[in-house]
């Protein structure tokens, strides 16, 4: 893991209900650059406000990047595109499907490779990052008005960990970037264009405005809070996020919480929550509730069973749609990202999650981790787990080997 920087400011911040106007404060007070990565961009209601926020800064000569995912994110309608362009939004697409295959361009494996990490960056002065897509609390691309808000959590963190998270952000945009020019055999112009717009230069803060440094969004300060930002790729991260959380569950002492959308860990992962409560180790998770795909639905369940029998309390959140990523160990270590604990984002996407060392933080995310089980979860009872429907235990089988199928075909080992 990257070393733990110490922040200047850190704020937790649940929902978009929190995470957007946030954002758009930030968007609004930059000076010099805003750099966005995301899986889904959607432009109904928050996620237009979002997009205009990005028009806005565009059009007062701020750098404005925007990398979305190629099939989280349908393709912009042309009144958005011309706004984009107008203004000097660069929006581009991370591996899009090729025209005219629809969804048969996802039969190959190395299209299962996707963007999804939730990332910005402003003026390298303060960065988000989370779970939360630029995507309405309340509605969904594929179910509509949702009459309860999506579960979800971001970060912002204002220091030098921004500038790192940009870089790394840089690169991704100059790789993207440049194989849309090989494409058309200019590789050479996208390098030469890459290192003359400075990428991977720390800007120095003191040469921004004093509106550009001061653009974190409204955080408290927390004293002694530090950071790292851990990121996950096919290259020389391949198992970062993982690697990070079997680490801290293994030196747990007293608790374990863990709330995750999509939760088909692997045999490592597993076996360390097991360990942890035979040590004596509170160990809590909260999971999907509600059905949203057929395959992360199902081939969860399997799972469940060693962990419930270990002593895992296992609530599943039935308010709205789940969609956490986060998790807090012992009331001073947690972590907020984009990483669920799956094979698509342990083992193919690229993700991001943020850990941070702070009780005060820690403890703030805790609470609104209990206030959600106390509310909203239902708690499994191992004896009815173990007693339910042969129709679903079959699909639960068959959903969790052609997820491993699925894995073993683009060579990962689960």
């Amino acid at each position: 893991m990257n070393p733990l920087h110490r922040s200047e400011a850190l704020q937790l911040l649940q929902s978009g209900q929190q995470y957007f106007p946030a954002l758009i404060r930030a968007i609004d007070s930059a000076a010099a650059w805003v750099q966005m990565e995301t899986y889904i961009f959607d432009l109904h209601l928050a996620g237009a406000q979002v997009a205009e926020s990005l028009v806005r800064a565009a059009r007062r000569g701020v750098r404005v990047e925007v990398l979305v995912d190629g099939i989280g994110s349908d393709p912009l309608p042309p009144a958005w595109q011309q706004k984009m362009k107008d203004a000097g939004v660069v929006w581009l697409v991370y591996s899009p499907l090729a025209a005219g295959l629809g969804g048969l361009g996802l039969l190959a494996p190395n299209r299962w490779r996707r963007l999804h990490r939730k990332l910005c960056v402003v003026d390298q002065r303060t960065v988000f990052c989370g779970g939360i897509n630029v995507l309405d609390d309340f509605y969904d691309p594929n179910h509509g008005e949702l009459s309860s808000p999506r579960f979800d959590f971001a970060v912002a963190v204002t220091g030098p960990l921004a500038a790192e998270a940009a870089e790394a952000m840089a690169l991704l945009w100059w790789r993207v970037q440049a194989g849309y020019s090989a494409r058309q055999n200019h590789l050479s112009a996208a390098w030469e264009k890459f290192k003359a717009a400075g990428y991977g230069r720390r800007t120095d803060a003191a040469g921004l405005s004093a509106k550009a440094a001061s653009a974190a969004p409204g955080a408290a300060p927390l004293p002694g809070a530090k950071a790292a930002l851990v990121l996950r790729d096919n290259l020389r991260n391949r198992s970062s996020i993982e690697k990070v959380y079997r680490q801290a569950i293994g030196k747990a002492h007293h608790e374990i919480l863990i709330a995750n959308a999509y939760f088909v860990p692997g045999g490592k992962l597993r076996r360390a929550l097991i360990r942890a409560t035979r040590r004596g180790v509170k160990v809590t998770l909260l999971l999907q509730g509600r059905y949203e795909y057929f395959m992360q639905y199902h081939a969860a369940r399997p799972v469940y069973g060693a962990l419930l029998k270990a002593g895992v309390e296992i609530h599943e959140y039935e308010a709205s749609f789940l969609h956490a990523k986060v998790a807090v160990i012992d009331g001073h270590w947690a972590t907020v990202g984009s990483s669920n604990l799956d094979p698509l984002s342990l083992l193919l996407a690229r993700e991001a999650n943020m850990v941070i060392e702070d009780k005060v933080f820690a403890g703030e995310l805790r609470d609104s981790l209990c206030a959600a089980i106390a509310g909203h979860g239902r708690l499994l009872d191992p004896v009815a787990y173990s007693q339910r429907p042969w129709g679903q235990r079959i699909l639960d089988h068959f959903a969790h080997a052609l997820m491993r199928l699925a894995i073993f075909v683009t060579g990962q080992r689960y």
